[in-house]
């Protein structure tokens, strides 16, 4: 666990964090600085999926080892950072809470959370839980908008309720450990045996099994810049384990326009290959920006 995690004024902050920016090489991608530059970004971004793992220690402190069993992280990006742009989560504590009583052994509860940079520009915003609380999600809460078809350009192949074939997932402890540099907070689950016995996975490579393919890119195609614009990770019946197969199933919950992008929501669970036990599940907003593409090129 994280020894610079503070607790003060009702509310738990993680530690400052530099993540980098390891995709920067990924030509015609928003983590490339001369796209993100063309379509109006300070520079490459750093995919918010990596600002998932800065949750984790900041869960385990709260809840216990517990949280990685059925504990979730549902964030909302608002203002992509850089390459080692100074990060921290932070979450909001019952009034009542002192360290002292960590972890709690409540079940069921939903806390507010978010990210930060120094200068005390928020960078996603969203909840954290454990168990099945009363009240939805951050991303659950919101108001999946559809768009009409005809509206669509970039997207226009896509329809709600499509879904996705499914996928044999199994990472390996190999592919796992390479995967660590992309995030600051690496546990000790993460890199070898855990309390369930095999090493875990961080809520960033959780999304990896869920992403379909939402993770790849393809520097020809030119439809449009793609980002992360939301991410939901959720643990049922976990934690998620390297060297275990699972099968990924997926569906498109919600295609749109909006004034500069068009986006979809892509829900996904994960499922034990051998027992079809549930053991995540996701909510991932996908956005392509107009400026640049090819398809939008009367607005430019």
């Amino acid at each position: 666990m994280s020894d610079d995690i503070e607790v003060k004024d009702r509310k738990m902050y993680g530690g400052w964090r530099k993540p980098q920016n390891l995709y920067r090489g990924m030509k015609t991608s928003i983590h490339d600085d001369a796209t993100a530059k063309s379509v109006g970004m300070r520079g490459g971004t750093i995919p918010g999926t990596i600002h998932l793992s800065l949750f984790s220690p900041l869960g385990q402190k709260i809840f216990g080892d517990r949280w990685f069993e059925k504990g979730s992280i549902s964030m909302y990006y608002t203002f992509a950072t850089v390459d080692e742009e100074e990060v921290r989560a932070i979450i909001e504590l019952p009034s009542d809470t002192t360290e002292e009583m960590l972890p709690i052994a409540t079940n069921d509860v939903q806390f507010k959370a978010w990210g930060e940079l120094k200068n005390g520009q928020q960078i996603m915003t969203g909840t954290i839980s454990f168990g099945e609380p009363k009240e939805p999600s951050y991303l659950q809460a919101i108001e999946l908008k559809n768009s009409k078809p005809e509206d669509l350009r970039i997207l226009a192949d896509y329809k709600v309720g499509d879904v996705l074939p499914p996928e044999e997932i199994l990472i390996t402890q190999e592919a796992a450990t390479k995967g660590l540099p992309s995030i600051t907070d690496r546990l000790d689950y993460y890199k070898g045996k855990s309390p369930w016995g095999n090493a875990i996975l961080s809520p960033t490579a959780m999304y990896g099994t869920m992403a379909f393919f939402t993770k790849d890119h393809d520097p020809k195609w030119n439809k449009g810049v793609a980002f992360f614009g939301a991410t939901e990770i959720k643990n049922i019946n976990g934690p998620t384990h390297v060297d275990v197969p699972y099968i990924a199933k997926g569906k498109v919950a919600c295609v749109g326009v909006s004034r500069k992008t068009e986006y979809f929501w892509l829900d996904s669970t994960l499922e034990e290959k051998e027992t079809g036990k549930v053991v995540a599940s996701m909510r991932h907003l996908n956005r392509y920006m107009k400026a640049g593409s090819s398809l939008y090129k009367d607005q430019s």
